[in-house]
């Protein structure tokens, strides 16, 4: 019988996350399989809980509630930034990603969800928040060694990393 994906093992899994609409927002197919250690905090805890008891071909979908995810949209991180702290020159648009800083200098992602003549109001909540999402999963290659120069980073994982 082939081992079952137990906690701190390294795998390789392919997936398609879908919304509950059913449209995808991100896969693997056509790119290489998703390379992580199950338990390590390198993905969100309901990806890495479904994987467990699984083996090596095994097929199977999830869904994955907003706490299991990428948590519930918070009001508190939409904030008004004076557009006068913006840079000279910057043009700016509804939309697009920018990086802030908090007060120890680490990057926090950001969306611009306005723009005034005052403000530009951003919205640092992960797109994903406040979403379930649904995963197609199965379980490429088991029994890997985890990559120890990846930390799982800002990326979550070890996927696309060039290390």
């Amino acid at each position: 019988m082939a081992t079952q994906v137990r906690k701190g093992d390294t795998i390789s899994v392919h997936y398609t996350g879908r919304f509950e609409d059913g449209s995808i927002f991100d896969s693997s197919l056509g790119r290489s399989p998703l390379v992580f250690t199950v338990g390590a905090g390198q993905i969100i805890k309901g990806f890495d809980d479904a994987v467990i008891g699984m083996v090596k071909g095994e097929k199977k979908t999830v869904s994955i509630k907003p706490d299991m995810a990428y948590g519930q949209r918070s009001e508190e991180l939409v904030f008004d930034f004076p557009r006068s702290n913006v840079p000279d020159g910057m043009e700016l648009e509804v939309g697009m990603m920018v990086q802030l800083r908090d007060d120890e200098g680490n990057p926090v992602p950001a969306v611009i969800a306005a723009i005034n003549d005052t403000f530009v109001t951003m919205d640092c909540n992960h797109p994903l928040a406040g979403k379930t999402l649904e995963f197609d999963i199965q379980i490429i290659e088991t029994g890997l060694t985890p990559d120890v120069s990846c930390s799982g980073g800002t990326c979550g994982s070890c996927a696309g990393c060039d290390n």
